[in-house]
């Protein structure tokens, strides 16, 4: 599956006016969870185009490749397999006797809506205030305009790599978290 989207960093008065927006054009509020988002490194993982990531989130997780389609929009595109994981402890352990090895750490903050054929995230992490539009490029264009943010540039960097620039060091992870 090729999973398009585009993200902007937000201030927090840009983030207060999307979401009023959000409300006023009747948008679907999915709700907010907490995650907490480990990035491997090993194996066959290209560092800068392709990630393996454990998301958990409440009792439950996910399993995440992704791999980067190079292009020059400010709309990524990336392929993108994902899997429900019941146990996430067991699978950290599998992952690690596979030879992959923790790299990053981050939590984010997520709240979660729904505008038409778009999914529309207002993401709070440890560094800053994030928005990514998810859907085809013509959607997430009309999306921009129906919230009035067409002008409001884009955040080419993934969050891994926000991790490695904002995080800390504990051990060999690079950690970004909420005290």
């Amino acid at each position: 599956m090729i999973e398009i989207e585009k993200k902007y960093r937000l201030t927090s008065a840009q983030r207060d006016q999307v979401l009023l927006r959000l409300k006023e054009v009747g948008a679907d509020d999915r709700g907010e969870e907490f995650e907490e988002n480990t990035i491997y490194s090993g194996g066959a993982l290209k560092r800068g185009t392709s990630v393996l990531r454990l998301r958990r989130v409440g009792g439950r997780a996910l399993l995440t490749y992704k791999e980067r389609v190079a292009n020059a929009s400010a709309v990524k595109h990336q392929r993108e397999e994902e899997t429900a994981i019941d146990d996430p402890s067991a699978m950290a352990v599998i992952l690690n006797a596979l030879g992959f090895k923790p790299l990053l750490v981050y939590e984010k903050r997520r709240q979660t809506w729904s505008l038409g054929p778009t999914e529309v995230v207002i993401d709070e992490l440890p560094f800053g205030l994030f928005m990514e539009i998810e859907g085809g490029e013509q959607d997430i264009e009309a999306t921009e305009q129906t919230l009035g943010i067409h002008d409001l540039p884009a955040e080419h960097e993934t969050y891994p790599r926000l991790t490695e620039q904002y995080g800390q060091v504990v051990g060999d992870v690079i950690e970004a978290r909420f005290n």
